[in-house]
């Protein structure tokens, strides 16, 4: 029996299949700024207490804005599902281009693993909206730092590596703009060195730097990673 190839089937065989990246990407971005919008109308612009602030403040906080916080905490936890699909649709649209190389494991690990965390964050925050957990210091304060932690450096360091590894096989392979590629790699080393805020409090402004304009590279990449070998054809180089 003759082999069916892509070039037997016609052009069509070469589409590849999956939901939107950039519809993804605009629901996951939609769904996070919410959540901070959510916090910042309900709190009457409030600041969100930080584990470096006083205790009794961060106490405070979680007793008089219970609502919000849980709403905030539905919208994140929201947020991390289409982060997860994202990161599978993305992955699958690598390997469906040959690119059967270690980044896009990577890719796949961090995307997934930020997911989780994001979730795991949003959970916390949902447990301290709960009565009685606030009112409990030392209960509060576990739950605070095990939600600063994760929804920190526990999402934005593998949220780095899911930009890397998609970044650096696209460069390649000439899938992604110029100017994505370098967006990418600078925000996964941002990512990456946010992990010093672990033990450097004053690197935690590395954080929002490599969170928030990844927002910008995932919705460029789900709408300019081409799903079809004719697109690339057309694209001739990463440069336009």
């Amino acid at each position: 029996m003759a082999q069916v190839t892509p070039e037997t089937q016609g052009m069509a065989a070469w589409h590849h299949r999956g939901p939107s990246l950039g519809g993804l990407g605009i629901v996951f971005v939609a769904l996070f700024i919410a959540s901070q919008l959510v916090m910042g109308v309900m709190t009457g612009g409030t600041r969100f207490p930080t584990p470096y602030a006083p205790i009794t403040a961060a106490q405070a906080y979680y007793l008089q804005h219970a609502d919000a916080v849980r709403i905030a905490a539905f919208l994140q936890f929201g947020a991390a599902i289409p982060l997860g699909i994202f990161t599978a649709t993305v992955t699958s649209r690598l390997n469906f281009w040959g690119m059967n190389v270690a980044g896009v494991s990577i890719a796949l690990f961090g995307g997934f693993a930020a997911s989780i965390f994001l979730a795991a964050s949003a959970l916390a925050g949902w447990a301290l909206s709960q009565p009685g957990i606030a009112e409990q210091v030392g209960a509060m304060r576990t739950v605070q730092l095990l939600g600063f932690a994760t929804g920190g450096v526990g999402h934005v360091v593998p949220l780095g590596l899911l930009l890397a590894g998609v970044t650096v096989p696209s460069a390649f392979a000439r899938l992604l703009p110029r100017w994505l590629v370098y967006l990418g790699l600078i925000l996964a080393a941002i990512a990456e060195l946010s992990t010093l805020s672990l033990v450097l409090p004053q690197a935690s402004f590395l954080l929002p730097l490599g969170r928030f304009p990844a927002f910008i590279w995932m919705i460029g990449v789900g709408f300019t990673m081409p799903t079809s070998r004719d697109v690339s054809a057309r694209r001739g180089s990463i440069g336009t």
